[in-house]
């Protein structure tokens, strides 16, 4: 019965070993400055597999959809991240994983979102520890991760801090690091909750996650 939840990957695809594993996928591409679509392309960045690996040891089998935004370089645009949003509430995903972030609020990628949001998906969006904002981890109803090195594997912060809501461990097993994982690992987290719970609404899933926080509050550093 748990193979049935159905979880939204928005990246640069997976690797041919991982094809297996993935039940739907579509890649997303500006040519011309027209939005094209069609077969995913095995993923040249690595970025992508490592998102795949680190939310699959969380939760275990699920209906991964994978939508890839990214080719050969670390460009994508707020229309293609809009389009894999459509495509994937139309396959009826619980829950996207956004291993991203764009600097620039967009109205299609901000209207993308919050269609998803009232379809009663669960958005979780990767977000930097310092710096400026990030779309679309910074919109209304998202839930915004970062890494967290002071949380071991399957742990995960409350930190409900300006940058994000939660943090999780931050390495994947190919030593990879960075608020991508974190969330990658956070949404693994999520999706095995949903799995034990079919149909849990955000606002049980947000009460189980403060509840089982590991810590609560940002990380001190410098500070014993």
């Amino acid at each position: 019965m748990a193979i049935d939840l159905a979880i939204g990957i928005i990246d640069s695809g997976f690797a041919r070993e991982q094809a297996g594993v993935v039940a739907q996928s579509r890649r997303f591409w500006l040519e011309g400055g027209e939005l094209q679509e069609g077969d995913t392309q095995p993923d040249a960045l690595g970025h992508g597999s490592v998102v795949l690996d680190t939310l699959t040891r969380q939760c275990g089998p699920a209906r991964l959809c994978v939508a890839q935004v990214f080719g050969e370089r670390w460009q994508t645009s707020p229309l293609q991240i809009a389009a894999a949003l459509h495509w994937l509430i139309q396959e009826d995903v619980a829950l996207i994983n956004l291993s991203l972030g764009l600097r620039n609020d967009r109205p299609v990628l901000r209207e993308a979102c919050v269609l998803a949001h009232s379809s009663g998906i669960l958005l979780c969006a990767s977000s930097p520890a310092q710096g400026e904002p990030v779309y679309p981890a910074a919109y209304p109803g998202v839930i915004r991760v970062t890494g967290d090195a002071r949380c071991a594997p399957g742990q995960w912060s409350w930190l409900n801090s300006p940058q994000a809501d939660f943090g999780a461990h931050v390495a994947a097993a190919n030593g990879v690091a960075g608020a991508s994982v974190g969330c990658a690992a956070l949404s693994g987290i999520i999706a095995g909750y949903l799995q034990s719970r079919p149909g849990a609404s955000r606002e049980s899933v947000l009460e189980w996650l403060h509840e089982g926080a590991a810590y609560t509050g940002p990380e001190r550093r410098g500070h014993a």
